[in-house]
């Protein structure tokens, strides 16, 4: 914590040391995450006004409205999650930090203006074409640790975009360079930190994950195309002796809610496990939103419980109101943990469950209060034609549901 305390006066030192300045230029920049002594995290983003700007990640684009000024010093935070970007700015360039507190980091952060590239290439020269899909696996050499995954990816030219789909989600928009024989991919969402680095011929790739500056761990991976992750509905299930869940949790208002209220009576249920600092948690936030809203007036009720590291009470119902109020959210939202996101300490609140193992997870309850799937995970539109498969199947199992 005392790491946090002090970048807010150093930068407010530095500002009081130079004459009030003008908003930012508008334009595109580029920005840096220093995670090591070697490795820089690189993403773009363009302030279109004072009080707007737009981060790139691949196909998302990210409006980040929330920006205010003191003196030389700009603070801006993207939706939803707690963490922002604190900098002084100096005629063309910014230098800060990237901060969560909930969690006490803190990473170095710059940016420059008029620059364009995400990353620099030391080549022009187009190697190798990592376009296709990569069996993956992330610490290959930790027992305990290790973890499948498969990387989907399209190049062109020496720009890659893709994802690494997982068991329990994905990573969201990637956006990089081939440089050679290196592939490179970063994102910056506010939540997400990630770098990823590689070294890539014809048919593998060894490489390096960083989140943040806290975590890094190795992966490996080879071309398989016909590669399929576990399927995402047998992953999580209900404990020997179980065939309904049970719970109550307070809403914002103190009022403690449960499923045996009236409100979820004789209804189709959707349970979702989630976190607000979650960025999969909100890309299924924002599709189960949608489609609430455009079937209000079918027999369906949504619930979703929140497992949040905010440090109090207080702090995490502001974390759930932001969702809520930036994505439209009207189904209720639950406070089932604060202090800390532990799946462990989460199946403690939901014994009947073998395991929390993913944040999101849904629990899809017929109008019997019977649970009749649960789908750990969730892949988001990073995923491309899988999204598309979710939509589908999420539909098409609700409408089932429903005739019964």
């Amino acid at each position: 914590m005392r790491k946090l305390l002090i970048v807010p006066v150093l930068l407010l030192c530095l500002a009081c040391n130079m004459d009030r300045s003008e908003a930012l230029k508008e334009g595109v920049w580029r920005a840096e995450l220093k995670l090591t002594d070697t490795e820089v995290l690189p993403f773009n983003f363009e302030v279109t006004s004072r009080d707007a700007l737009k981060i790139f990640n691949g196909d998302e684009v990210i409006l980040v409205t929330d920006v205010n000024y003191s003196n030389d010093t700009i603070v801006f935070k993207t939706p939803v999650f707690e963490g922002y970007i604190q900098a002084v700015a100096k005629d063309s360039s910014l230098e800060g930090f990237y901060i969560k507190e909930s969690l006490d980091r803190v990473v170095p952060f710059s940016a420059k203006y008029g620059l364009k590239n995400r990353f620099d290439l030391n080549t022009e020269k187009t190697i190798v074409n990592v376009s296709g899909n990569w069996e993956t696996v992330f610490s290959p050499d930790a027992e305990d640790d290790a973890y499948i995954a498969k990387g989907i990816f399209k190049q062109e030219g020496t720009k890659v975009t893709g994802t690494f789909r997982t068991t329990t989600g994905d990573y969201r928009y990637l956006e990089g360079v081939m440089d050679g024989t290196t592939m490179k991919l970063s994102t910056f969402d506010g939540a997400h930190a990630f770098l990823f680095t590689a070294e890539v011929n014809d048919s593998t790739m060894n490489g390096m994950f960083y989140s943040g500056n806290h975590w890094k761990e190795p992966f490996v991976a080879k071309r398989n195309d016909l590669y399929e992750l576990p399927d995402a509905n047998d992953l999580t299930y209900l404990n020997e002796g179980y065939d309904a869940l049970e719970f109550t949790f307070p809403d914002a208002e103190g009022e403690q809610i449960s499923l045996s209220d009236d409100r979820f009576k004789n209804k189709v249920v959707v349970v979702q496990i989630m976190g607000t600092w979650c960025p999969n948690c909100l890309d299924e936030s924002k599709y189960y939103t949608e489609f609430y809203d455009n079937n209000a007036e079918k027999d369906i009720e949504f619930v979703a419980l929140a497992f949040e590291y905010a440090k109090t009470k207080e702090k995490a119902f502001e974390s759930i109101k932001r969702l809520k109020d930036d994505i439209g959210i009207s189904y209720p939202i639950l406070l089932a943990q604060y202090g800390t996101s532990s799946k462990s300490k989460a199946q403690e609140k939901l014994p009947m469950l073998n395991h929390v193992l993913s944040y999101p997870t849904s629990i899809f309850i017929d109008k019997k209060g019977k649970v009749r799937k649960i789908h750990t995970g969730f892949n988001g539109p990073a995923t491309g034609y899988k999204f598309i498969e979710f939509k589908t199947e999420f539909s098409e199992f609700i409408d089932e549901l429903l005739e019964e």
